[in-house]
């Protein structure tokens, strides 16, 4: 392309500080480096992630940034030693990595990869060694992705190249909150046929799971959720019970207990809420309960008694969803493809870049479970 070389401007939402609206700037992409590709991104959804470093975990550090990491979009130009990637690919970028080549990558046990933790860490990528600049300033990376832009610099162990005939402004969705619900069910709890499960937590991470708790065979799937305004769009991805815990003045482990004979075979907590962590082990049945923590925080502790795990539990977290990225989303988008997973479900909203302060509001508040922000033109 006739930019491939040369440092791109364009439009980008900066936050500039934590707690503060994001504001669309001109910013200037450098060209993609060694083992690196930059993306013109197509789409980009605002995930909860985005949120809790903007407004919850407020640490001056990594500011000021480009949020974003649930996108996808089109190569435009490749550095030196990127032999899988070419321009005009259509991707999308990754938070978790996967080099194929360190012991994790290697074993059928884990998605980590050693390799990603430093190249596209899930805080933000030191200010020398930013691709962006804006007035003067460098701005920090987020996730190693940073999609709330026209152009991004990603490491290319951190892109996915997917089927071309996918649409780019649904399949984002796949790069972050489908995908590590869904997996969360498949791969980490690996949900049996036949069994109970109980998801806390109904926004898009949480229904994804609902999908995957149903794909597995799940014959009892209790959605939970203070909104029982969600509870019509989980019964979409194959939730059967509803239970909001506002609604009892018991523990709602108890209330569980008591619909299920002591507990569900697996539950997964999608809030990131420590509280909810805990509630969600303690309403697995004893002997054999598996419970998956998927929400993501970095502000509280977790604790629990330690006969809820000498009792036989078994406590598990999840990072994307168990899936190592470029092998396993390409693998997921052709699932959308095929009808065999539903995408377009999740999103609520459609808007562009410039509103991306509404897109925040909106899931601030839950009014939404996914917005996708049109960032260019394919």
């Amino acid at each position: 392309m006739e930019t491939a070389g040369r440092v791109i401007k364009c439009k980008a939402a900066v936050a500039w500080e934590p707690n503060k609206p994001l504001v669309i700037e001109e910013i200037e992409v450098s060209p993609p480096g060694p083992n690196q590709v930059r993306i013109k991104i197509v789409a980009t959804a605002v995930c909860h992630t985005d949120l809790h470093r903007l407004l919850e975990d407020t640490s001056p550090e990594g500011f000021p940034t480009v949020l974003g990491h649930e996108a996808a979009g089109i190569v435009e130009s490749v550095g030196p030693g990127v032999t899988e990637l070419k321009p005009g690919d259509h991707v999308i970028p990754l938070f978790t990595g996967q080099c194929r080549e360190c012991r994790f990558c290697k074993s059928p046990k884990t998605n980590q990869c050693v390799k990603a933790w430093a190249d596209t860490g899930n805080s933000a990528m030191a200010p020398e060694k930013s691709v962006f600049t804006c007035k003067g300033k460098h701005l920090n990376q987020f996730a190693g992705t940073s999609t709330f832009s026209e152009y991004t610099v990603v490491n290319d162990l951190a892109v996915a190249k997917i089927d071309p005939a996918a649409p780019l402004d649904k399949v984002c969705l796949i790069g972050c909150g489908i995908s590590s619900g869904y997996g969360a069910a498949v791969n980490t709890a690996k949900v049996e046929p036949g069994s109970t499960c109980a998801v806390f937590g109904l926004g898009a991470v949480g229904l994804a799971a609902v999908m995957g708790c149903q794909a597995a065979g799940a014959k009892r799937i209790i959605a939970v959720d203070i909104n029982p305004d969600k509870f019509e769009k989980a019964k979409v991805f194959g939730a059967t019970d509803f239970v909001n815990p506002k609604d009892h003045s018991k523990p709602i482990s108890e209330v569980i207990a008591e619909m299920t004979d002591g507990g569900v075979d697996y539950s997964l907590e999608c809030a990131g809420n420590v509280e909810v962590m805990r509630s969600a082990l303690e309403s697995c049945v004893q002997g054999w309960g598996v419970s998956v923590i998927v929400g993501w925080t970095t502000l509280h502790d977790v604790s629990v008694r330690p006969l809820q795990m000498v009792a036989g539990r078994t406590w598990k977290g999840s990072v994307f969803g168990g899936f190592k990225g470029r092998d396993g989303v390409p693998l997921m988008v052709k699932a959308y493809m095929d009808k065999k997973l539903k995408v377009d479900e999740f999103i609520t909203h459609t808007l562009p870049l410039d509103q991306v302060n509404d897109a925040i509001e909106m899931m601030k508040h839950g009014k939404c479970i996914r917005t996708v922000l049109n960032v260019s033109t394919e």
